[in-house]
């Protein structure tokens, strides 16, 4: 965090008291981690307000800090409204400058639609109420918001042709989402690229992949399977999974042959050709 920028959500008030109170202890970023068996970049990312401690971590912090239970109380008020394998990953988002999304499957959460939200939500909760489902909606509408603001974050969205074609909610509800990315590339606020299947086996068929990087941070990849997700800081694991992404969009259609292609996937939903 810059030393002369004010705090102004409570994640980053909660990681500027946790940068005094390590400074006052005379610790350095690197001094704490080993403290409390952690590196220094997610150390860095809790004093940037980005990621929040485990109640674990908090625990320790706090002996290490001397701080009797302080930054294990606060925690308390800032749970995520995510799930907990997501919620590291979702505080992040907010804060990166460049997102790069690999999707295998489904379409990433920040592009979907509330109707196509609604149908993925529905179709892994085998017992749901309306109420419950909107919930959902809400939360990840909520995200899609960093796509608000014309030019920060910077969002690179690869995505696998099956996403295309997995007919999710309907012909129409398809044709709304995928119309709707193709609107985004072609306003030039996300930069589209599909993978064909012609292409076959490719460095990114077993997993979806999220690479985030920051200002004044480094950056991060993220990596989710059913009900699991792993958020990666590992500097060597996450030039392994930068290597991968380019590896693939190497292999993948050019904007405009990907743009084209989302475009006819549509129009296809559209005419009841699919």
């Amino acid at each position: 965090m810059s030393e002369t920028r004010k705090p102004r959500t409570q994640r980053e008030k909660y990681g500027e008291e946790l940068r005094l109170r390590r400074i006052a202890a005379g610790l350095t970023q690197e001094g704490l981690g080993e403290l409390i068996v952690c590196s220094p970049t997610l150390i860095s990312h809790f004093e940037a307000g980005r990621r929040l401690p485990k109640p674990d971590d908090a625990r320790r912090i706090d002996q290490a800090l001397g701080t009797d239970g302080f930054f294990a109380r606060w925690l308390e008020d800032l749970e995520s409204k995510y799930d907990v394998h997501f919620a590291a990953a979702a505080e992040l988002e907010q804060q990166a400058t460049l997102i790069q999304q690999f999707a295998l499957s489904l379409v990433p959460g920040v592009l979907q639609t509330p109707a196509y939200a609604r149908a993925v939500f529905a179709a892994y909760r085998p017992n749901h109420t309306a109420e419950e489902l909107d919930d959902e909606v809400v939360i990840r509408t909520e995200r899609a918001r960093i796509l608000d603001g014309p030019l920060k974050p910077a969002v690179w969205t690869l995505l696998d042709e099956s996403v295309l074609r997995r007919c999710v909610g309907g012909p129409q509800v398809m044709a709304e989402q995928l119309h709707k990315i193709a609107d985004k590339a072609e306003a030039g606020r996300l930069r589209l690229h599909v993978l064909p299947y012609s292409v076959g086996a490719h460095p990114l068929v077993q997993s979806l992949l999220t690479l985030m990087s920051f200002d004044d941070s480094a950056p991060v990849a993220y990596v989710e399977a059913l009900l699991v997700g792993q958020l990666h800081d590992d500097p060597a694991l996450v030039s392994s999974c930068q290597t991968s992404y380019a590896l693939a969009l190497s292999d993948a259609l050019s904007r405009q042959e990907s743009l084209a292609l989302v475009r006819a996937a549509a129009e296809e939903y559209e005419h009841g050709q699919q």
